[in-house]
């Protein structure tokens, strides 16, 4: 059975540049990702403030991709061999930029009932 995998990818804009990160972001760089085999979806997310109202990050943006493959390593591999070839926007500011590879531990719980707000 393939396993899946969530690469998660911390970003922030350039200071001022934030609609011209966004829309190269969620137009161009997203896309771009899919075409690389293993990866199945993706999704942006803005960072908000975490318990005890501070996120502790530093970026202000985050993408979560979805993997599904038995070799990960070969698809960051291939992922990294593409991005010599995708086109990257000078409006992200590359050293805030991190990454990192979750791989799931357990199976996902879910809620059995209703939620109560």
């Amino acid at each position: 059975m393939t396993q899946r995998h969530t690469l998660v990818v911390l970003t922030s804009p350039v200071e001022g540049r934030d609609a011209e990160f966004d829309e190269w972001y969620q137009d161009v760089h997203l896309p771009e990702v899919l075409q690389v085999p293993g990866f199945v979806a993706a999704q942006r997310f803005r960072i908000g403030p975490g318990m005890g109202g501070r996120s502790g990050a530093t970026q202000r943006h985050a993408a979560l991709y979805e993997l599904e493959t038995d070799d990960p390593a070969a698809a960051l591999a291939a992922l990294s061999a593409a991005a010599r070839t995708m086109r990257m926007s000078d409006a992200m500011d590359r050293s805030s930029a991190s990454a990192f590879l979750l791989t799931a531990a357990g199976e996902r719980v879910e809620c059995a009932g209703p939620v109560v707000p």
